[in-house]
C-alpha cells in the first residue's frame, strides 16, 4: 500500500474554495507515466502538478502537469499552486524554479503578499482549419494555430462569443 502526499490548492483565489483548484503532489522519485496519469485522473481536477527534487541543478524541483486526460505541456496555476505548496512548507525561501520537460525552468517568488510568477509565451499562428467557423456557428473569425497543439477562432466582439450556438458533433470531428 503506497501513500503518497496531496494538497489541493487554490490559485489565484481571494479565499478559500474560489479560483482554480490543482492538486500537488511531491514525490521522492518519478512514478511510472502510467501511473501518474491514473492519479491525476481519480484526482479528478483540471491539473494534477507532480514534483520531485532535481538533481540537475537546472531547478530546485521538477515538475510535470497531468490533466485527467494526458500530460501537458505547461499550466500556470498548477505551477503557482506548486510554488504556494512549497514556500509555505519552508517559509525561509524566497523563490522555487522548477525544472520542466516542455516550458523550461519557471520561477515563483515571494512578492509582497503574495508571489511573481513569469511563463513563457507561445504566440499562435494564422491556421486553415476547414470547418471550424460554420462548427461553430459564425461567419467569420480568425483561425490560429496554438503550439501546444489546439487552435483558437477570434471573433469581432464578445456579443459574437455570446451568440455562439456550436455544433459540438462538428467540433468533435
Amino acid at each position: 500500500d503506497m501513500q503518497l502526499p496531496f494538497a489541493q490548492i487554490d490559485a489565484f483565489a481571494e479565499r478559500p474554495f474560489t479560483a482554480n483548484p490543482a492538486a500537488v503532489m511531491p514525490l521522492d522519485a518519478w512514478l511510472d507515466d502510467e501511473v501518474l496519469q491514473a492519479i491525476a485522473e481519480e484526482n479528478n481536477l483540471a491539473e494534477t502538478a507532480f514534483i520531485v527534487p532535481d538533481s540537475s541543478g537546472e531547478g530546485d524541483w521538477e515538475l510535470r502537469w497531468f490533466t485527467p486526460a494526458v500530460e501537458i505541456a505547461l499550466c500556470g496555476h498548477a505551477t503557482l499552486a506548486s510554488g504556494h505548496y512549497l514556500l509555505t512548507r519552508d517559509p525561509a525561501l524566497e523563490r522555487v524554479r522548477f525544472r520542466t520537460r516542455k516550458a523550461g525552468v519557471l520561477e515563483v517568488a515571494r512578492e509582497g503578499r503574495g508571489y511573481a510568477m513569469a511563463l513563457p509565451a507561445y504566440p499562435p499562428e494564422p491556421a486553415d482549419v476547414p470547418g471550424l467557423l460554420e462548427a461553430l456557428g459564425v461567419a467569420r473569425g480568425a483561425v490560429l494555430h496554438h503550439p501546444n497543439g489546439y487552435d483558437l477562432t477570434v471573433l469581432d466582439s464578445a456579443d459574437a462569443v455570446r451568440a455562439l450556438a456550436p455544433d459540438f458533433r462538428a467540433l468533435a470531428a
